[in-house]
């Protein structure tokens, strides 16, 4: 199901949020957060944007939200960080009796591109009590050099949770696409049926690939037809035009052809 999100921004009078932005901290350019907060939600409330500028993340301390984005809905529950990329439309509301969040909008620039997901990123059971804590004292301590000190607690959380698992999910994705591209190599797998099947830009799935297997896409894919041709050869009687078919070439001869560049001989004199 495809859902429709247009903007919304309706927040009822139980509804209790502490904003934090570059008046409370200074540094809040420099770590490149557009604006952040803690809130305490009951009764109404429901924000929706459409193609956000910025990078979106809920962290649930308490209580449950609801998060809708135009594929899927999220269940928010205590512990879990829903991390939503930027310019993909989303709409948060209360999905119980109260939610406790704090949230926090991170600039699109590069020190946040490993951000640009191709959907949202749901991690559970993390332990970012000490993040809250730290956004809390900006709020209330009136002293501006001791908000200051703050500043490396939000660095530390931010970086060390988003680097290592926004960098996790895009690896297992990627693993999971050539699983799948492994077990249907008959398949006509183009760049654009790779990139539809785990939600890609092609430059950015060719980045990952290179970074994974020192390899583009289709190079990827090659040498795993190349590999599976090599087995059958060796443990079938299958004719070769079958092998060549059974790993995704309806031409003998470009599979031929394929097969001596990359191995350094022909289909037939590997077999003997």
């Amino acid at each position: 199901m495809r859902y429709n999100i247009k903007d919304i921004l309706d927040i009822g009078p139980h509804c209790i949020e502490r904003f934090i932005d570059s008046q409370t901290l200074a540094q809040m350019p420099n770590l490149e957060i557009a604006l952040a907060g803690c809130s305490n939600l009951s009764g109404r409330y429901c924000v929706a944007r459409s193609a956000p500028l910025e990078h979106t993340l809920f962290y649930t301390l308490a209580g449950q939200g609801k998060l809708t984005t135009q594929n899927e809905q999220y269940t928010l529950n205590a512990n879990t960080l829903i991390v939503l990329p930027a310019k993909q439309s989303f709409e948060v509301k209360i999905d119980a009796e109260h939610w406790d969040v704090i949230w926090l909008n991170l600039a699109n620039t590069k020190r946040w591109q490993h951000l640009n997901l191709a959907q949202a990123l749901v991690l559970t059971e993390q332990k970012l009590e000490p993040l809250h804590l730290a956004m809390e004292l900006l709020y209330s301590e009136p002293n501006a050099n001791l908000r200051e000190s703050v500043t490396p607690i939000l660095s530390h959380y931010l970086n060390a949770t988003l680097q290592n698992n926004s960098q996790g999910a895009a690896h297992n994705r990627l693993i999971s696409l050539f699983e799948e591209v492994d077990k249907r190599l008959q398949f006509d797998w183009t760049i654009e049926a790779m990139c539809e099947h785990v939600h890609y830009s092609s430059p950015h799935l060719h980045r990952l690939c290179q970074a994974q297997f020192g390899k583009s896409p289709i190079q990827q894919l090659i040498y795993l037809r190349i590999e599976r041709a090599k087995n059958l050869l060796l443990n079938t009687a299958w004719p070769i035009s079958h092998v060549a078919s059974y790993v995704g070439y309806s031409n003998i001869f470009n599979f031929s052809k394929r097969f001596k560049k990359s191995v350094g001989v022909s289909p037939s004199e590997f077999r003997k």
